[in-house]
């Protein structure tokens, strides 16, 4: 296997997917702004979507992965028992949990949304947009279950492409934006739960090469089956922990006007990031991980162990400068237009900040997180995991009254670096991981490559500061030329430094 091209190949598919969900938020921006609409769209949206990325992006894999690994190297015919085994316990725990939480929307909602309570409206039209969107649940777990199976077999790209699905079918609904009115958000609800049945049968299409699902009353529940269940729940919570976090400071900000609206812009911004340099590289390293382990290939588990760091540094540190020097041109740019207001801006800018800062830590979490689970450990990430997410509702409640919504992304950012620092100390207690001279040879020179990429960004920034101003119709052009200007800079002063090699495009793994 091949790294590089590997989490290239994953991250093109994801990009794409990131691009789309873009041009969709800028309509939802321009239509409904931060308003009580968007608010309750936001809320119905964010639920169904925060348990597509807790079992889509990489952590379903971290429990389903080493164990289907383990199951194939024993033969197809086990591997199929177990993936037939595991499928039919799906369809009937998540039918059960879709149908439960359908019937008591109103009481799921008052625990999501507790500070929409205050507005009957708001709580009604949030509660009504949920139960809509609320079966997308059931299609994008069973769609992440094709997914897993097919990264097991080293396919990363069909199962990286399928969320372009939901893109597609949101933007197709905003086109006729200006014709919908209010309602608007209703065809917004349906159209992502008929992406999700969209994307189940485009994953069935591709995974029945490898495995036919089939669906059986008939479950064999031996020690297998409830190993893995038992890692499932913890693998989760704790390589789904930033999404968690993400959905309590929903929880939280819901207290606070249009908070939900803020928070949700400055997440998609830095989660394309995340997705690349975290999720991508956590994703493909799994599977030749947990091969590796099998084999005992010690050498080589740590030379891939460390390369998906550095790699993962590679991408989080310089993105994390630029965010840092230049969030409000970049919220500005992306969303400043229409209902958005320089408010809307202002508020949402001063969140992706200080999501900024967190932005490494949440992709150490994930790659880290992949050395426990390649390891059949879910167990140590999750109590780590619940340590920080403890942590962050307490400084987001115990400050919340004083600093408002914005102690959401400084108490996420705070807690997820507590979270990657104790995994790192603890995979150098059970002796999962060490840096090798490679890495450190190449990080100080990733992070000055960083610096001298972030001067030249910002000295951009100051050179169009005048094309980069709220009012100004053409800002995101200039804001893309900007970037692309400063990536190119950033390859070439990193080639320069050698924080990165060409060498490194053709290196390969057992």
């Amino acid at each position: 296997m091949n790294l590089f091209k590997s989490t290239t190949t994953f991250s093109f598919f994801t990009i794409i997917s990131r691009i789309l969900g873009y041009i969709r938020d800028i309509l939802i921006a321009i239509f409904l702004g931060s308003g009580p609409l968007a608010d309750a769209f936001f809320v119905a949206f964010r639920i169904p979507n925060t348990f597509r990325r807790l079992f889509a992006e990489g952590t379903f894999n971290a429990a389903f992965v080493p164990s289907y690994a383990s199951e194939l190297a024993n033969g197809k015919d086990q591997s199929e028992r177990f993936a037939t085994n595991v499928f039919s316990l799906l369809i009937i725990s998540l039918f059960f949990l879709v149908l439960v939480i359908e019937i008591f929307m109103p009481l799921f909602l008052f625990l999501i949304a507790p500070g929409f309570t205050g507005n009957e409206n708001k709580m009604d039209l949030a509660i009504n947009l949920t139960r809509i969107t609320f079966p997308f649940l059931f299609f994008v777990s069973l769609s992440s279950f094709f997914s897993a199976i097919l990264n097991s077999h080293n396919r990363f790209a069909v199962a990286a492409a399928s969320p372009v699905v939901l893109n597609i079918f949101l933007i197709a609904v905003l086109v006729y934006g200006n014709l919908l009115g209010d309602s608007l958000v209703y065809y917004l609800s349906y159209g992502v739960t008929v992406a999700g049945i969209t994307q189940f049968f485009y994953l069935y299409f591709y995974v029945k090469k490898f495995y036919l699902p089939k669906f059986s009353f008939k479950i064999s529940i031996d020690y297998k089956i409830k190993n893995f269940f038992s890692k499932l729940l913890p693998s989760i919570f704790s390589s789904g922990v930033t999404q968690i976090n993400i959905l309590i400071g929903t929880i939280i900000a819901s207290f606070q006007a249009s908070a939900v609206s803020y928070l949700y812009y400055a997440d998609r911004i830095y989660q394309i990031n995340l997705a690349i340099a975290g999720i991508a590289i956590g994703t493909v390293v799994l599977p030749q991980l947990s091969k590796l382990i099998e084999t005992e290939n010690k050498s080589e588990i740590l030379l891939i162990q460390n390369k998906a760091l550095e790699l993962s540094l590679f991408l989080s540190i310089p993105a994390t400068v630029a965010l840092f020097i230049a969030s409000k041109p970049i919220v500005s740019a992306l969303f400043g237009y229409g209902s958005f207001s320089e408010t809307s801006v202002e508020n949402s800018a001063i969140a992706l900040f200080y999501f900024s800062l967190g932005l490494p830590a949440f992709s150490l979490i994930k790659v880290f997180s992949s050395f426990f689970f390649a390891r059949h450990d879910t167990k140590t990430p999750f109590y780590i995991s619940l340590i920080s997410v403890l942590l962050n509702i307490f400084i987001s409640i115990l400050f919340f009254k004083k600093l408002g919504f914005i102690i959401i992304p400084i108490a996420t950012s705070i807690s997820s670096w507590f979270n990657a620092i104790i995994l790192y100390i603890f995979s150098r207690k059970k002796d999962f991981f060490v840096f090798n001279e490679i890495f450190l040879n190449r990080f100080p020179r990733i992070l000055i490559s960083s610096l001298i990429m972030g001067l030249f960004f910002y000295f951009l920034l100051n050179l169009l500061s005048e094309k980069l101003i709220y009012s100004e119709n053409l800002k995101f052009i200039y804001l893309l030329l900007s970037i692309l200007a400063t990536l190119i800079c950033y390859v070439i002063v990193s080639i320069f430094t050698k924080a990165f090699k060409l060498s490194d495009i053709n290196l390969k793994y057992k």
